[in-house]
């Protein structure tokens, strides 16, 4: 009688181990990653506060940070902001997405397209094209277009080599069965050749994030009134380091959010993929 409380607690037990690790194996990369990145800033913190003298033209240390970002958070500059550069992004971006997809899908699939156009595109990808934004803040002027057309120039190319190389790979096998089965075109296109490239789009995709948010942050520089770019731009010159950094931190916030909402997209598309 006395050894079934003693069997209840050793299941109880057991099932909570169990619920740990399964917890661990899932969430230990969002886990690590936190710790490291709390680390980072205690680290950073504690040397300019007991270790180093701070000068405030030169550096500053993460709760100056906070405080400085709080106060433009709550005045409604970062936001706004935010809002500001997320129009050219999301433009430039999607278009992006939507023409080199279509000319990668193209060049893969069409010999005579391929030769043609991959010597030139890759001409154009190895070009520095960030050197010609004040070309595009010239030719479109300091609004929405010129930052969304240099957003889309430094954007498409990877989409176009990455669906480039999708289509490539594509099994042929797969592609002669339909095409014994009757399928016309679109059915390859429908069948094989876009559940088969569309786990390289995604990897294509999380490349161009960062030269998207490079591309915002360049047009900004050169000629805005407002957003992301112009304000870490115009506290570097009024040497408001603290602040400066604070937008420097949101775009990196913006940048991992990004990355990870297409690392979840992925693993719930591809399942099949995870640990790849």
């Amino acid at each position: 009688m006395n050894s079934l409380p003693v069997v209840t607690t050793r299941l109880l037990g057991n099932e909570a181990e169990m619920n740990w690790q399964e917890f661990w194996f899932k969430r230990q990369n969002l886990v690590i990653g936190s710790l490291t990145l709390i680390a980072f800033f205690l680290i950073w913190e504690a040397i300019f506060t007991w270790f180093m003298p701070l000068n405030k033209f030169i550096m500053s240390k993460p709760s100056l940070i906070f405080d400085g970002w709080a106060i433009d958070l709550v005045q409604g500059r970062v936001l706004n902001d935010v809002l500001i550069s997320g129009k050219p992004f999301l433009f430039g971006f999607v278009s992006a997405g939507v023409v080199g997809v279509f000319i990668g899908t193209m060049m893969g699939w069409r010999l005579r397209v391929g030769y043609s156009l991959d010597p030139l595109m890759t001409a154009f990808y190895a070009s520095p094209l960030v050197a010609v934004a004040p070309l595009m803040i010239i030719a479109f002027g300091v609004g929405v277009s010129g930052k969304a057309i240099l957003i889309f120039l430094l954007c498409v190319f990877p989409f176009i080599f990455n669906t480039y190389a999708g289509v490539k790979a594509v099994d042929q096998l797969l592609v002669n069965v339909v095409r014994s089965l009757g399928g016309s075109q679109s059915h390859i296109y429908l069948k094989v050749i876009v559940p088969s490239v569309l786990p390289y789009i995604v990897a294509g995709t999380r490349y161009a994030i960062g030269r998207a948010l490079v591309g915002i942050l360049v047009g900004e520089f050169y000629a805005a009134t407002a957003g992301i770019g112009f304000r870490i731009a115009w506290y570097s010159d009024m040497y408001v380091l603290d602040r400066m950094f604070g937008y420097i931190f949101t775009m990196m916030v913006i940048a991992v959010a990004l990355t990870e909402g297409i690392r979840w997209a992925e693993r719930t598309a591809f399942p099949w993929r995870i640990g790849m």
